[in-house]
């Protein structure tokens, strides 16, 4: 199995991966399907576009007929699913791409996976399909039962499910990891961490939902990818595998953190209003995924932190072309 494809593979995430699998697996040919919507940007991918193991094709997934011949040119024998509409904001203003994309899509990635006879097919989900811990204690595994509060993470729950119907009806070989909160360079600037970098380099109020008091786990992207790539190799056929760091902040914490690395004043934070059906907390308990693919996040909050902001004070034009973008949806 030495032909990948990789839906969304110019997302934060995806690009991430694309290239770790460039270095780290020199036989394998990783073909990229990414539709470039607002949140894709193939200059994540400008140092390996010339890699002649890499293949990028700008298409919708739920173009069955397109993504049909894509199977047909490039053979995939493995299918690493990660395209998807993902900010929750987005989804509450209007929840019909994140359906079309994150339910009818992976429906397509999974026929053609099934007509095709693919040896794999990983698909990568969220915490957020969990819902929320109502308080400070417990963390999630992956027995925990699906209860998603936003149409967000409702699309996301309803991609998983299409994933394990199709493991059980049609004996389709899958995985599925469910991360947290990622983290890191190149991450669109509409996310918490980047919008907190972007307004305070600008000495502009920085909005905090609430009072700042939900709790996420941060998982350096970097790390994220290794996992995806360890469940792909190692993971069990039909298993879930939760990817967490165990760095859990709280938003305001957050925010002050990187306030403090940009040496801005705290009075920047500006409380707005909470976030229809915000969930309180995410913690995930990754111990099967230790155990079993030998994986584990190695980025403590405090270096990736820095590391993101660092990123984001290089290439600053970069942020402000897709903050232009932003402007303009």
């Amino acid at each position: 199995m030495n032909r990948i494809l990789i839906s969304g593979g110019a997302g934060f995430i995806g690009a991430n991966l694309v290239k770790l699998l460039l270095e780290w697996e020199p036989e394998w040919k990783i073909v990229v399907a990414d539709a470039l919507t607002y949140a894709g940007d193939k200059k994540r991918l400008e140092e390996i576009s010339d890699n002649p193991r890499f293949s990028f094709y700008q298409v919708d997934i739920t173009q069955k007929e397109k993504m049909r011949e894509i199977w047909e040119r490039e053979k995939p024998q493995g299918v690493i699913h990660l395209a998807a509409e993902s900010h929750v904001d987005r989804s509450i203003k209007d929840p019909s791409p994140f359906i079309l994309t994150n339910v009818l899509g992976t429906e397509v990635l999974l026929e053609l996976s099934l007509e095709f006879g693919v040896s794999r097919f990983l698909h990568v989900s969220t915490d957020e399909v969990y819902g929320e811990l109502k308080d400070k204690e417990g963390k999630f595994t992956e027995e925990h039962p699906l209860a998603p509060s936003s149409p967000y993470s409702a699309s996301k729950a309803g991609g998983e499910l299409l994933v394990k119907a199709y493991e059980r009806t049609f004996n389709l070989p899958i995985v599925i990891v469910r991360p947290s909160n990622n983290y890191g360079p190149w991450q669109y600037p509409e996310k918490l961490i980047p919008v907190v970098i972007w307004q305070a380099l600008h000495h502009q109020p920085v909005p905090v939902y609430g009072r700042g008091e939900n709790w996420r786990e941060w998982l350096y992207v970097e790390d994220c990818a290794q996992g995806i790539y360890a469940a792909f190799l190692k993971g069990r056929e039909g298993e879930i595998y939760n990817l967490g760091s165990g760095e859990e902040r709280q938003n305001l914490d957050t925010v002050k953190t990187i306030l403090s690395l940009l040496g801005e004043k705290e009075d920047l934070i500006q409380f707005v209003p909470d976030r229809p059906g915000h969930d309180f907390r995410y913690s995930l308990d990754s111990q099967k995924a230790e155990r079993e693919l030998n994986w584990r996040a190695k980025t403590k909050f405090a270096e990736g932190i820095k590391k993101t902001v660092d990123w984001y004070i290089k290439n600053i034009k970069w942020v402000e072309e897709k903050i232009k973008e932003i402007n303009s949806l």
